[in-house]
């Protein structure tokens, strides 16, 4: 992968960046933070509803935060995407709560547009971060927007040792049939009383190991050739999964009390494809150990970059160094500018 870029602009008389950051999960605000304690005053574009997320990221869609380190009694996840703004402010980051519509990568600084003004003249920066996540696919069931995070989940280490899963010891159940699939059902055989995996084929789709894995193991029953249909419970948590054979459409009860997507998940990045190398699934490669991506002086941190672990503190790791990076190349080119004198 060759990092570069294949020519200058003009800056904006708009308003010109040393950096700009698009995303408000951890990473966005963990780099803002970094860069504005070093003084580059950096900007961070929140969004506004982008990808279908308030400002903060999939963050605010989640209840208790358990696996966060400094908070030993736990933190919501509104609440600790609030203090990772406050923070970020503190210390001199300008957050507009706008969502970037147009970024043009072709040249340095990179011109970019705010949703609304894309026929206006351009603002420009020396570098991006990109920090727009990912968000995991759902099936929209019936009952699902009732019992999201309140027993229905994407992540199951994420949410898996929350009490109304750790405490309860109740049946719960996993859709997907890949290896992370297998993954989130063998980690959740730690909290439930049994794990059914409802796989809409006769096969899973994950490789031979995985799936050998799972059929061995006593706590988990896979369930083929089935899909779920309906989300159901008390009004407050799941309690039923209303499922259905797809050879011979019949339609049963399953008695479970947390249901977990393992289908994969979106990254966010309509906004520069075509433009960024990226992989066969969407995310944004970048140079091994590093966030640089393809184009020199753009950054890519978080789960947009990272399909495999994607937590909030891995992403917040990745944001640390985005910032750090930016800030190694923008020292290294203005050493090189006074070397090099006035033209």
């Amino acid at each position: 992968m060759a990092p570069i870029t294949s020519g200058i602009v003009p800056r904006s008389t708009k308003m010109h960046s040393k950096v700009v950051i698009i995303g408000s999960g951890p990473a966005g605000h963990t780099a803002a933070l970094y860069l504005a304690r070093a003084n580059l005053n950096p900007i961070l574009f929140e969004g506004f509803m982008a990808n279908g997320f308030a400002p903060g990221g999939q963050l605010t869609t989640t209840t208790e935060i358990e696996n966060y380190p400094g908070f030993p009694n736990g933190i919501m996840g509104p609440e600790l995407m609030d203090k990772f703004r406050e923070q970020s402010i503190r210390f001199g980051t300008q957050v507009i709560t706008e969502t970037i519509s147009k970024i043009d990568l072709s040249a340095r600084p990179f011109r970019y547009w705010r949703e609304g003004q894309e026929s206006e003249e351009p603002e420009t920066a020396e570098t991006v971060i990109i920090a727009t996540g990912a968000s995991a696919k759902r099936l929209h069931l019936k009952g699902e927007e009732t019992y999201w995070q309140s027993g229905i989940s994407a992540c199951a280490v994420c949410d898996g040792a929350v009490p109304i899963f750790r405490y309860f010891n109740k049946p719960l159940a996993v859709i997907g049939g890949g290896d992370s699939a297998v993954e989130e059902a063998t980690y959740l055989t730690k909290y439930g009383s049994h794990v059914y995996v409802l796989v809409r084929r006769g096969e899973l789709r994950a490789s031979k190991i995985m799936a050998k894995r799972l059929m061995s193991n006593p706590k988990i029953t896979i369930l083929w050739n089935t899909v779920a249909v309906e989300c159901r419970g008390d009004g407050d948590l799941l309690n039923n999964l209303r499922i259905r054979n797809v050879l011979n459409g019949d339609e049963r009860d399953l008695p479970v009390n947390g249901l977990f997507y393992a289908i994969g998940h979106e990254p966010a990045t309509a906004l520069v494809r075509n433009q960024l190398q990226t992989d066969e699934d969407g995310y944004i490669v970048t140079v091994p150990g590093s966030t640089q991506t393809s184009v020199k002086g753009v950054f890519a941190a978080g789960d947009v970059q990272d399909k495999r672990y994607r937590q909030a503190i891995t992403s917040a790791g990745s944001g640390c160094m985005a910032a750090l990076e930016v800030e190694r190349l923008l020292a290294e080119e203005e050493a090189d500018s006074r070397e090099d004198g006035p033209v």
